[in-house]
């Protein structure tokens, strides 16, 4: 018992040591976290403090933007408003200015309107006087008539009639021995006046031949295209122009750009060339230059394959490939406004028809009336007539004699061995010269005496103008109530003068002014 006493005493001691420890911790722990509320309730006090404060302080600085800005919006409007009340000020000024100078318009128009009347006035008055005095001057005239007839014995009539004889058998003898001198001094000088005639009809003529046979047309869509095809000062159309050799005219032709030269091989590379640059889009030198390279080597190749083809389709065979080139070249070449292919094609038919009639070669007739324009192709040698020109190069490139001497001999350069060439000189005359085959001369024509009588229309007096004779006389009608004989002459000369300063013609124009005066009257 006494062991088991001392065991329940040491575990009752133990456990009440144990549950005094525990209190004592426990009275620790709640001491603490009183504290540690303490300082909790510290900082959220200080916390809540700042906070108010720093709020404030934003509050204040809020309030002092929204006032600069509304100073600021306040400020702007007055500027606005005072301006908007200048430009109104401003524009009452010149509506008031304006109206000064209407009014001191109106009034200077009324001083002058006042002023008319009175030099009407005056000038009805002098009208009056000057029927007056006229009056009594045909009175005085017919007096002194009477007195002049009764003194000659003569009446005023007879004594015209006798001065009229007269004066046209003096005129009559003055005019023989002028016209003699005149034909005497035109047998002396007919030859240099033929020259000279012929020199001023190609001056006349050379110009519009130049624009017809010189120029190409190229469209554009819109007039901005031309700033591109220009470039940045100018580089574009030089580089253009360099690798073309033809002139680029940029000029206020509204969608248009002219190119100009000699050679129309060059102007349709120049072209073609524009078209691609234009339809790519990309225009610089570089690619320029790309692009003139591409286009020459396709025109050349297609200046071939047209050779080919009107070879083929005339039955030609043997052709020397320099001469189907050439034969190609003419599509771009043409004679007098008729393209110088279509020309050589219709002559090489014609020919073969008409050896055909006549018993001969056929075939060495076409191939004569194609190559018989030869020569006008090549470009080295411009002082040799292209007949000569073209027989020697047949000749070069190995076709028959006859052939050569039918290129030679069609503007008669040399003398015709054969019978094809008189066959095909005739049929060049004939393709030449048939209605529609140089069009262009045609409308020329046509334009030049539309012209001329507009020009004659022009003046005070004409009534119509008719140019006859193949544009080389104008008769011009006049209204003989507005001009006299004398007007009439001078309006013949004056218009020949028009003529000369304003118009392009060949030879001479004889200008004709008709002055009828016609009375009329009905017996009813």
């Amino acid at each position: 018992m006494d062991a088991l006493s001392l065991v329940l005493g040491i575990v009752a001691g133990v456990a009440g040591g144990t549950f005094a420890a525990i209190y004592l911790v426990n009275k620790k722990n709640e001491s603490k976290a009183s504290s540690s509320v303490n300082e909790a309730n510290q900082k959220a006090t200080s916390i809540i403090r700042d906070a108010n404060q720093k709020a404030d302080g934003l509050v204040k600085t809020k309030e002092l933007e929204a006032k600069e800005r509304f100073f600021e919006l306040k400020n702007e409007h007055d500027e606005k408003i005072n301006s908007r009340n200048r430009e109104l000020a401003e524009a009452e000024n010149k509506i008031r200015g304006k109206e000064q100078s209407i009014n001191d318009k109106l009034s200077n128009l009324e001083k002058k309107q006042n002023e008319a009347d009175v030099l009407k006035e005056e000038l009805a008055a002098h009208l009056e006087v000057a029927k007056v005095k006229k009056h009594e001057a045909e009175k005085l005239h017919a007096s002194q008539v009477q007195q002049l007839e009764k003194i000659a014995g003569l009446s005023a009539e007879q004594a015209k009639n006798e001065l009229i004889e007269a004066l046209k058998a003096e005129a009559q003898n003055q005019a023989l021995s002028q016209m003699k001198l005149i034909i005497d001094e035109a047998r002396l000088t007919a030859t240099r006046e033929a020259k000279r005639m012929v020199l001023q009809t190609i001056q006349r003529t050379a110009a519009e031949q130049a624009i017809e046979n010189t120029v190409t047309v190229f469209h554009i869509e819109n007039d901005e295209v031309k700033g591109r095809i220009i470039g940045r000062e100018g580089r574009n159309i030089r580089a253009l122009e360099a690798a073309t050799g033809i002139e680029i005219i940029v000029d206020d032709t509204p969608e248009a750009i002219i190119l100009s030269g000699f050679d129309p091989i060059r102007r349709e590379v120049a072209r073609l060339s524009l078209h691609r640059l234009v339809s790519d889009g990309r225009i610089h030198p570089a690619r320029i230059e790309e692009v003139v390279e591409k286009t020459r080597n396709d025109v050349e190749q297609e200046i071939i394959e047209i050779g080919q083809k009107t070879v083929v389709d005339l039955g030609i065979n043997g052709l020397h490939p320099e001469l189907i080139r050439m034969v190609g070249r003419m599509r771009y070449r043409s004679s007098y406004g008729q393209n110088l292919l279509k020309h050589s094609r219709e002559v090489a038919n014609l020919c073969a028809i008409m050896a055909t009639e006549f018993g001969l070669n056929a075939k060495m007739a076409k191939r004569a009336g194609l190559l018989h324009d030869i020569g006008k192709v090549p470009e080295d040698d411009p002082e040799t007539p292209h007949a000569l020109l073209g027989m020697k190069l047949a000749e070069k490139y190995g076709e028959h004699p006859d052939v050569v001497n039918a290129i030679g001999a069609h503007h008669d350069e040399i003398e015709m061995t054969n019978l094809i060439s008189p066959i095909i000189q005739a049929c060049d005359a004939i393709s030449g010269s048939r209605p529609g085959a140089r069009r262009e001369d045609s409308e020329a024509y046509i334009k030049r005496l539309v012209d001329l009588e507009k020009l004659a229309v022009g003046f005070d007096g004409v009534d119509k103008a008719f140019a006859i004779q193949a544009g080389r006389e104008l008769r011009v009608i006049v209204n003989s109530d507005v001009l006299d004989d004398k007007q009439s002459d001078l309006l013949s000369f004056d218009i020949s003068q028009k003529i000369m300063k304003e118009m392009i013609y060949p030879g001479q124009i004889k200008v004709t002014v008709i002055r009828e005066r016609r009375a009329v009257a009905f017996a009813k």
